[in-house]
């Protein structure tokens, strides 16, 4: 039975890439909004009925792995110790989003493609700035409850706005310039330890 189960997870997993790739290779071929849902699924080889069991909308494929790092950053922040510095704890949260990218190659692929559409589609951006709100004001919190006495809500704020924003753009201008998805990545991760040495050297000590 566990088998059975181990197939048929495989086999929903195929059909997500499938449709993701077909997506993606279609919004760039004919354009985002010039690509129908059914191209999508047809191109993919599944009825449209079997894209809305993965997918409730077009944008939704875009922004398909959108939570993968967040997700990542909040667990490394819950499972803090005792003696973790915030500005520590927050290096390690980035690098477990920086990792997420560097094994998973279907992400790296995806990045140009991805952040392309969103650069230029004016819906995709605005659901890209709203959700890149989100994911900053979900991670200053957990590092707020982690460290309430080194840091209050807004600096909390102040300082994962710093480093998650500094590493975006760094990246998004280095993509911008013709960089490849592993140059683009050094980017980010370059930008991100420039603005983590400032916070560290100028973060008070435990209040």
């Amino acid at each position: 039975m566990s088998e059975v189960l181990g197939l048929r997870e495989r086999k929903k997993l195929r059909t997500r890439h499938a449709l993701i790739a077909a997506a993606l290779r279609l919004f760039t071929e004919k354009g985002y909004e010039e690509t129908t849902i059914s191209e999508i699924a047809t191109a993919a080889d599944v009825s449209t009925r079997t894209f809305f069991s993965y997918f409730a909308s077009k944008e939704d494929v875009v922004f398909h792995n959108s939570r993968a790092g967040l997700d990542r950053a909040l667990a490394v922040i819950a499972g803090h110790g005792p003696g973790d510095r915030a500005v520590d704890l927050l290096e390690r949260a980035i690098d477990a989003g920086f990792a997420l990218l560097a094994v998973d190659e279907d992400l790296r692929r995806e990045m140009t493609p991805i952040n392309h559409l969103v650069m230029t589609v004016p819906s995709l951006r605005a659901r890209a700035l709203l959700m890149l709100f989100d994911s900053q004001r979900e991670l200053a919190e957990a590092l707020h409850r982690a460290c309430p006495g080194e840091l209050d809500l807004v600096e909390a704020a102040a300082a994962v706005g710093a480093v998650v924003g500094g590493g975006k753009l760094a990246a998004l201008t280095s993509m911008n310039a013709g960089a490849s998805a592993e140059e683009t990545l050094r980017a980010g991760r370059r930008a991100t330890e420039f603005v983590l040495a400032g916070l560290r050297a100028g973060l008070p000590a435990v209040r």
